[in-house]
């Protein structure tokens, strides 16, 4: 059985992340009118062009409220059947899944583009790109067998190669804390969670933490994959790598960006259309196009040109884990990362 989210719960979804919510309307009307309103986690700089090009190719045009995942679960579930979305694209699973009583099963068809694990069980939700967690690195600095098999090792008092950047209110660190609570359990996460703060140097952003690697400021740090895409982008000489865990460790946790359908959706219809494209002609965007090298999840795709530099999603599937559970009990989740003094 699934828990469900009560007020607590809510307000610590509202703290995962520093950022107030960032509400951007397209249109005069709150309602959105004839626009099909998108609540979006997805980094504002990304996903406008996908956006753009999604209304090139269908006429339907988009009102956009912009935020952190997180944040814009808290307020659909405040909002609740007075909501003005029509559809809620999340930067993870966890912060998706608060949403379940709320959301409409999407259609059989566009479930079945993305594999099993990708997707919520109940057909809620589907993912639509993934992100392998990694341990990014300073190439000048540190030798990659140094470097360990699991994510576990980087809690031990062994430890030597110093400062661990994490960012511990960002949603893929929490995603990344639930699934470690599904595949070790509590006890060991904590103890995880307490060894770590005395080796971590704490960011906001994951960003900020491969800038830091690449500036020397730390040797190490855990990271979504795509982020060393993004800096080699801007930068293509900073001495940054990944290193990937063992292929079944709970530190190659592979979460995903997933897109819903609210209940309450006044535009189905289009609705349905914008989840499809997503999961079509939308991959093709997070395959040749974002800066951010994501993992499209439909593979069959026609038109996907996957980098050279990715290594294969089906070599690295991370442990098992349901994706629909990390949103099960975020405030458990934030309690301990806070007990570990990884956040004030």
């Amino acid at each position: 059985m699934r828990l469900r989210p009560t007020r607590a719960l809510l307000i610590a979804l509202t703290i995962i992340t520093t950022a107030l919510i960032a509400v951007a309307c397209g249109g005069s009307d709150s309602s959105g009118g004839d626009k099909l309103v998108v609540y979006s986690g997805r980094e504002q700089e990304l996903v406008e062009p996908l956006y753009a090009q999604f209304t090139k190719d269908t006429g339907i045009e988009l009102d956009v409220r912009w935020g952190e995942s997180p944040e814009l679960a808290a307020t659909i579930r405040e909002e609740g059947d007075a909501s003005p979305a029509d559809v809620f694209y999340a930067q993870d699973a966890g912060s998706i899944g608060v949403l379940d009583s709320q959301l409409t099963p999407l259609p059989q068809a566009d479930l079945d583009l993305v594999d099993a694990r990708y997707r919520d069980p109940a057909g809620l939700w589907v993912g639509v790109t993934g992100r392998i967690r990694v341990l990014a690195y300073n190439k000048d600095r540190v030798q990659p067998d140094a470097l360990p098999a699991s994510v576990l090792a980087l809690a031990e008092p062994t430890w030597t190669l110093g400062d661990i950047g994490v960012a511990p209110t960002n949603a893929s660190f929490v995603g990344f804390v639930s699934a470690l609570r599904e595949t070790v359990g509590d006890e060991q996460t904590q103890a995880f969670l307490d060894g770590l703060a005395t080796h971590a140097k704490t960011f906001q952003k994951n960003s900020q933490i491969v800038d830091a690697i690449a500036s020397g400021e730390i040797d190490t740090g855990l990271v979504n994959h795509y982020y060393l895409y993004e800096k080699l982008a801007s930068d293509p000489n900073a001495p940054v790598a990944n290193h990937y865990f063992d292929p079944t460790d709970p530190g190659s946790l592979v979460n995903v960006s997933a897109v819903g359908i609210l209940a309450t959706s006044k535009h189905k219809q289009a609705a349905e259309t914008f989840v499809h494209w997503l999961l079509t002609d939308g991959q093709i965007f997070f395959a040749n196009d974002a800066v951010e090298r994501e993992y499209p999840l439909n593979a069959t795709q026609p038109g996907l040109e996957r980098s050279a530099e990715l290594p294969p999603l089906a070599e690295h599937l991370g442990p098992e884990v349901d994706l629909a559970k990390l949103g099960n009990d975020l405030e458990g989740t934030i309690g301990m990362i806070r007990k570990a003094g990884l956040v004030s």
